[in-house]
């Protein structure tokens, strides 16, 4: 059983390195989603709406920055193609969506997968004694989990 150059094991971090980079393409396909809700957003709500889902692509461009910068520091190198994306991600791509309801929905349910993929992770990076990416993993599911209960407020749920 090898370690890496930062003392963890190195099957253990291939394993971490592959779910960082599922999540990495979830997080991606997510991230145009609601570049397009931002764009393209209409109606009675679209003042707010339009803030709200810059200030999501921003929170969420800085989380992909993260996830591909911890592969690295695992020592592995994180997937850099949209056909890749497209490939791995749970995150299905919307296109041309309007309405704000269906976009803070889709929202939600994004959100979801991606808590569960940060919850798998936290579970493997435990299991690798990886304090980094179980800190960043805790991190995230704290402040997605408040974010999914605010714009599930929004839709009356």
């Amino acid at each position: 059983m090898g370690k890496n150059f930062i003392g963890l094991d190195t099957e253990k971090t291939q394993n971490l390195a592959d779910a960082l980079n599922n999540l990495l393409s979830n997080y991606q396909i997510f991230y145009m989603n609601v570049r397009g809700y931002h764009w393209n957003i209409k109606g009675d709500n679209f003042f707010e709406l339009h803030a709200k889902f810059e200030e999501l692509y921003d929170d969420l461009l800085l989380k992909i920055d993260e996830i591909a910068e911890r592969v690295l520091t695992l020592g592995h190198r994180p997937a850099h193609a949209y056909s890749t994306y497209m490939e791995k991600s749970e995150v299905p791509e919307r296109k041309d969506v309007s309405d704000g309801k269906e976009a803070v929905g889709d929202i939600v349910e994004s959100m979801g997968k991606l808590i569960a993929k940060q919850r798998q992770l936290l579970n493997l990076a435990g299991d690798a004694e990886d304090e980094g990416t179980a800190s960043l993993m805790s991190d995230y599911i704290t402040e997605q989990e408040k974010t999914v209960w605010m714009y599930r407020s929004y839709l009356g749920e």
